[in-house]
């Protein structure tokens, strides 16, 4: 069932970005991504304006979260280690930016039921769906988590494919290459009809072929 067949009407509702968030987004993300990289997007109008989200992407790149919370036009939350959060200065921004602590060690259980939680209260969820950083920046052996998560709590998910962030600052990177990075937004799928094993590999092949369809496109408009 769809968290949002239950008449919760303040799921609908979006978390207001902060100020911090505003501030990150605009005055540091935007002319990386905008003007550094020549950033384009193409596919915004998928993106659902209301209710809770499940947004899936390839990971090339530890620019990508931040692309991803600036491209989209809705905050997007992400996992963070959780001794990140006690860095003073970082720790407050990151928060402020929709990150949520996981601990070191802690099962997966723990970080789909933090991240439930927070698409209960109309947020959208980032997920790299390989779950770790890809050389070829394409989804290569996607795992079944963001599957779980949407068909948790009944949210859609939105395939997202990021190109070229592996080639311009991709692992094993000391200075990021200038290359252009672009942002491919595909239509929404539904969640999976049951939690079983079988039909969450089903959703995630689909979100594979997604992201991978768009990956192949590449910057052509």
């Amino acid at each position: 069932m769809n968290s949002l067949d239950n008449g919760d009407i303040s799921s609908l509702i979006p978390p207001k970005p902060t100020f911090v968030y505003r501030l990150v987004s605009y005055l540091c993300v935007f002319p990386l991504f905008r003007v550094l990289f020549r950033g384009r997007t193409y596919g915004n109008e998928n993106v659902p304006k209301y209710g809770p989200l499940v947004v899936v992407a390839n990971h090339g790149s530890h620019f990508d979260p931040p692309l991803l919370g600036h491209a989209l036009g809705r905050p997007v939350a992400f996992m963070a280690k959780a001794e990140l959060f006690t860095i003073p200065l970082l720790g407050r921004i990151i928060h402020a930016c929709g990150a949520y602590p996981v601990n070191r060690g802690a099962s997966d259980r723990e970080a789909i039921r933090t991240a439930t939680a927070l698409l209960k209260k109309g947020w959208a969820i980032g997920v790299f769906l390989d779950g770790t950083r890809q050389s070829n920046g394409r989804v290569n052996n996607p795992l079944a988590g963001a599957a779980l998560l949407a068909a948790r709590s009944g949210s859609p998910l939105l395939p997202v494919a990021i190109v070229n962030s592996h080639r311009a600052f991709g692992s094993g990177f000391v200075f990021p290459r200038l290359v252009p990075i672009s942002l491919r937004i595909g239509k929404p799928i539904s969640p999976s009809k049951s939690r079983r094993k079988l039909d969450l590999q089903v959703t995630t092949n689909q979100l594979q072929q997604s992201i991978n369809f768009m990956l192949e496109k590449g910057d052509v408009g």
